[in-house]
């Protein structure tokens, strides 16, 4: 069975990926740092009957990312590596003049570095899968600019170069930076929590990822509201 980690995986945009990929018989490792969330969501997820490992941490840390790995190898190998975890930066989100230092740090530590390090921890297996892929889950705004945004959009857009550049390294693999789009997630809602216009739920975006998984495109960024449309 094919073996993907994935991050942030409690809740969400992880946990509904994590549901669909399970039901398409993938094994997991899942990560989060709130254990009981982690511990409700790999119970539900592991109905689909593949083995799915959870391990509560934080990304951030090296010996965490290790574990991760380490766990996907015991259960064959690595083929698909998500990069889902996000921080903001501050909650509910500020202004560039009012941004504290401290949560622009937090938020390139966790959405550009972490993830770099993760994929390099996980590189040599991922180099081993015939299907070698790399999912970082980005935002329109890496590319536009919205007020209050700015720490957020610009941690996101560091990512997205990065997907951009490991994609031309590693032309063996796929690499994709994927905007989901608008959902209804905690994270949206810690972001901006007096904005309750309606979203949809992270399940509804999930069929844009299955897609790139099925048909394999080339490395680059990809829209799911796009490739939703496309179908």
């Amino acid at each position: 069975m094919p073996v993907a980690i994935i991050t942030g995986a409690s809740k969400g945009l992880g946990r509904a990926l994590a549901e669909a990929l399970a039901a398409r018989g993938w094994d997991l490792v899942l990560d989060a740092r709130g254990a009981e969330a982690l511990k409700e969501a790999t119970e539900s997820v592991s109905g689909h009957g593949t083995r799915v490992e959870a391990l509560a941490g934080d990304v951030t840390d090296a010996g965490h990312r290790a574990e991760l790995v380490a766990a996907a190898r015991a259960l064959g190998g690595v083929d698909l590596l998500v990069s889902n975890a996000s921080a903001l930066g501050a909650e509910p989100l500020v202004r560039l003049a009012e941004l504290p230092l401290e949560g622009l740090r937090r938020a390139l530590e966790v959405n550009v570095v972490a993830a770099l390090g993760l994929v390099r921890e996980a590189l040599p297996l991922l180099r081993r899968s015939p299907a070698g892929t790399v999912v970082a889950v980005s935002s329109d705004a890496a590319a536009e600019a919205y007020g209050t945004w700015g720490g957020y959009g610009a941690s996101k857009a560091a990512l997205d170069q990065l997907v951009a550049v490991l994609g031309v390294e590693e032309p063996g693999l796929r690499v994709w930076a994927v905007d989901p789009g608008d959902m209804a997630t905690e994270l949206y809602a810690a972001a901006v929590p007096d904005d309750d216009d309606p979203r949809p739920a992270p399940a509804a975006v999930v069929p844009a990822f299955l897609r790139l998984l099925d048909e394999r495109p080339a490395s680059g960024r990809y829209a799911a509201p796009a490739l939703l449309e496309e179908r």
